[in-house]
């Protein structure tokens, strides 16, 4: 294949950008004990009090799946990545797909609508930017291994 006709491997770079910037905000989070995300909308403390683990707990454990993600979106344009097993691959990208998604399609639903969560208009585009984004890097993916078996 020629770099030409080569599918785009920029959307996995910015995506794993844009995961570690969440892990970094969940871990500043969690090192304050405090649920929610730095400009995301206030959690109320009885929400925090509420809440089903200890607000650290669930932040640390949502850092590192923010981190998990941003290594399986460099995965997909690595050469290691690239030696996974393709169906297995795509089978957690459409796991990512989903996870991210729900996450996004509330953040655009609250933030153009208003469903009483308090995310804004501009994290309702930041929603529709990583369903986006996601959604080219596994086209990117699924294109640029279509010719292996697995």
């Amino acid at each position: 294949m020629d770099a030409r006709d080569r599918p785009p491997r920029w959307p996995a770079y910015a995506l794993a950008v844009l995961f570690l910037g969440y892990a970094a905000g969940k871990a500043a989070f969690a090192w304050q004990g405090r649920l929610g995300f730095p400009g995301g909308p206030a959690v109320p403390d009885a929400v925090r009090e509420g809440y089903f683990m200890d607000a650290a707990t669930a932040q640390w454990l949502a850092a590192a799946t923010g981190l998990l993600a941003a290594c399986v979106a460099i995965a997909t344009v690595a050469a290691p990545g690239r030696r996974a097993p393709r169906s297995l691959m795509l089978l957690v990208l459409a796991g990512m797909l989903l996870a991210v998604g729900a996450g996004a399609a509330i953040m655009i639903v609250d933030g153009f609508i208003g469903i009483g969560v308090g995310w804004q208009w501009h994290h309702g585009v930041l929603g529709i930017v990583l369903i986006g984004l996601l959604v080219a890097m596994i086209r990117s993916y699924a294109e640029e291994t279509k010719h292996v078996v697995g």
